[in-house]
């Protein structure tokens, strides 16, 4: 197959009017297989962002890729280059690519025509792509090509990232190009209800609810460390400690922990991750209780959940917010905004507590101190947050993606528009 980039976007862009076996057949390729229903299923899994990156889709698709080889069917995973090339016993196909430059913890991976081979040699049952933006147009491309049935997920509400980096005037733009990728699935999963009307309402059809998941054997409450919670408090260990785990990123809104911070003068904050807004936090934070962790992972990260006294989140911008997940797993109250996908997770004054950012500052203070002075009642949030997070495993949602995808496979759903 002798097909340079450019034509492949041209392919990609005429591909709703000309024939989609011709284009298969100009290119070489063969259809693809057909799948019945005593087979497992080979997955071909498109996504913008993979392994070594830690964050929530890494995490989401680590435990998914995990429990689909598990029960015996076969996942292909095409990302941006990372270094590995297997997962799991998953095949991993890295694509080179460059970094962004608002964001150089992400890499922009270009599609390329070795993908077709690849996807050839694969055979894949179905293409799951997340988060279409670069890569995921190949994946896009190559269902329609080759007739292979597409299921598309949204993990990242990109439309409300805009205005953080100064782009918000296209907003409405992103959402038109957005809308041109995902009704090009036969399926499209949120994971949260919020999510799934934002979507319905800018015109993307045939929306579905992909269920959360959390695992609740490493985050589990009984990983509460006296010596870690020195290490986050700087060793402080009897002060309150707030904790915020996630992308050190301007989209976070991080900054406005610092209110809450000042309010509660002997409390420490600790802020465990990193990213591309780590020295304006820093400066922001400076002659402030706080501690930068960087990176934590495995139990460490599920050492700090549990040994925190509550768990700060501002973001405006989640589809769901695993790490809220992960907190309420390990025991730790969550305090955070009410937006996007988190009040599916938290109910108010139940098993956290939510906060309006638009009226201020004072919801999150008043909260924040209400928890850490209601000690019975700190207690309670605890465990009814940890009993919530234990009606959610992977397993689960692995088992629920499994459905949709033989859904879509067998022709119960429509296939790619």
């Amino acid at each position: 197959m002798k097909l340079a980039y450019a034509e492949l976007l041209i392919a990609y862009e005429t591909v709703y009017t000309v024939n989609n076996a011709e284009i298969a057949q100009k290119l070489g390729l063969s259809e693809h297989r057909a799948c019945t229903e005593s087979d497992f299923m080979r997955i071909a899994l498109f996504t913008e962002t993979f392994l070594p990156k830690v964050d929530g889709i890494v995490t989401r698709l680590r435990h998914t890729i995990e429990h689909l080889q598990s029960s015996g069917d076969e996942v292909l995973v095409i990302c941006p280059d990372g270094g590995i090339s297997e997962y799991k016993g998953a095949q991993i196909y890295g694509v080179s690519g460059f970094p962004l430059p608002l964001y150089p913890e992400l890499k922009m991976a270009l599609p390329r025509p070795a993908i077709g081979y690849i996807l050839e040699q694969f055979q894949p049952d179905i293409i799951h792509v997340v988060n279409p933006a670069v890569l995921g147009l190949a994946g896009i491309f190559y269902s329609k090509i080759l007739d292979i049935p597409l299921v598309a997920s949204y993990h990242t509400h990109l439309p409300q990232y805009l205005q953080h980096y100064g782009l918000g005037m296209l907003e409405g733009l992103l959402w038109e190009l957005l809308k041109a990728g995902h009704n090009q699935a036969a399926l499209n999963l949120c994971t949260s209800t919020a999510m799934m009307e934002e979507l319905t309402t800018h015109g993307i059809e045939r929306v579905n609810l992909w269920q959360r998941g959390v695992d609740t054997e490493t985050f589990h409450p009984r990983l509460a460390s006296y010596q870690m919670r020195s290490r986050l408090s700087q060793n402080h260990p009897d002060r309150p400690l707030l904790l915020y785990v996630g992308r050190l990123s301007a989209e976070k809104e991080i900054e406005r922990i610092k209110p809450i911070l000042e309010a509660i003068p002997e409390a420490r904050l600790a802020l465990v991750g990193d990213g591309p807004h780590r020295q304006a936090l820093e400066k922001h934070f400076a002659n402030t209780n706080t501690h930068f962790v960087g990176y934590l992972v495995g139990q460490e990260l599920a050492s700090a959940f549990a040994s925190a006294d509550a768990f700060i989140f501002p973001s405006r911008t989640e589809t769901l917010g695993l790490v809220l997940l992960e907190a309420m797993a390990a025991g730790c109250p969550v305090v955070a905004a009410r937006s996007g996908g988190i009040p599916d997770i938290v109910s108010d004054g139940v098993n956290g507590y939510l906060f309006d950012l638009d009226a201020g500052d004072g919801g999150a203070i008043a909260a924040t101190i209400r928890l850490l002075e209601m000690k019975q009642e700190r207690e309670t949030i605890r465990q009814n947050a940890r009993r919530e997070a234990e009606r959610w495993g992977w397993a689960a949602a692995t088992r629920q993606l499994q459905d949709y995808y033989q859904k879509v496979i067998y022709s119960e759903l429509p296939k790619a528009a």
